[in-house]
């Protein structure tokens, strides 16, 4: 009788060494991978760090307008004249009621491919 206990508890003592075993060994490689992990992630901080710098630098007006003057003809770009330039106050209040017929045709143009808000723009 004891030796089927003494034998039995070696083997329940066998089973769990192994069982603890491989918890160890998934825990090391699960540490591993976050280990891993962390360094991809400060490698990636580090670069958007960098990313922002440079984006810093290539905003700068002092780095666009050489840039601007090189290429203006080709834009089409202009100065800015001060007559460009309204305050909230000239903008038209909105209407108190909305005119349906109004809209559908405002829509309608839409549909047909014709940009009625770009036709306002060059009427003025």
């Amino acid at each position: 009788m004891i030796r089927w206990l003494n034998l039995g508890l070696l083997v329940a003592s066998a089973v769990a060494l192994v069982g603890v075993y491989g918890v160890k060994f998934h825990s090391e490689g699960t540490a591993a991978e976050r280990a891993a992990l962390e360094r991809q992630i400060g490698e990636q901080q580090r670069q958007l760090s960098m990313l922002k710098a440079d984006w810093a630098v290539l905003v700068q007006p002092g780095h666009i307008e050489p840039i601007i003057q090189r290429h203006a003809e080709a834009l089409g770009l202009q100065t800015v004249s001060p007559k460009q330039i309204k305050s909230f106050d000239d903008l038209p209040m909105r209407p108190d009621d909305l005119d349906p017929a109004a809209l559908t045709q405002f829509l309608n143009a839409i549909e047909s491919g014709v940009d009625p808000i770009a036709a306002l723009i060059e009427a003025n």
